[in-house]
């Protein structure tokens, strides 16, 4: 949840140039599977869509000014964006221009903050008003 409320910072400081979506993709230590001892939910692995659906709605409450969608049962948001277990990407003009490594390790909101500040900037320098998808 750290990682997240980083996320959330850097998502309200360019607000104005940049949408932020979180996609809610599979458990990666399911209750029922692979424990985290400092996971703050239970959550026992998917089964259905509605179990899925069930457990954004827990990461929606601590979290409630971000937008979040979840994966379909089949993870086709993680397969096509080797998502798992976290991962940031920038979409612009719906193409990736910027892909994060993936997490724990590679999860850096620094690295965004950086890619953000470098857009921000370009944009004031042409005064084009463009958004971007985070």
């Amino acid at each position: 949840m750290t990682r997240l409320s980083a996320f959330q910072r850097v998502a309200r400081q360019y607000a104005d140039i940049a949408d932020s979506l979180l996609v809610y993709i599979e458990e990666a230590h399911p209750s029922d599977g692979w424990v985290s001892s400092d996971a703050p939910f239970q959550i026992p692995r998917h089964r259905c869509l509605e179990d899925r659906l069930r457990a954004a709605e827990l990461m929606n409450q601590k979290v409630p000014e971000s937008a979040i969608v979840v994966d379909t049962m089949e993870n086709s948001s993680n397969s096509a964006y080797g998502a798992y277990f976290e991962r940031l990407y920038i979409l612009k003009d719906e193409k990736v221009v910027y892909q994060g490594g993936r997490g724990p390790e590679g999860y850096r909101i620094s690295e965004l903050r950086d890619w953000l500040e470098r857009y921000r900037n370009e944009l004031e320098a042409s005064d084009a008003p463009v958004v971007v998808h985070v």
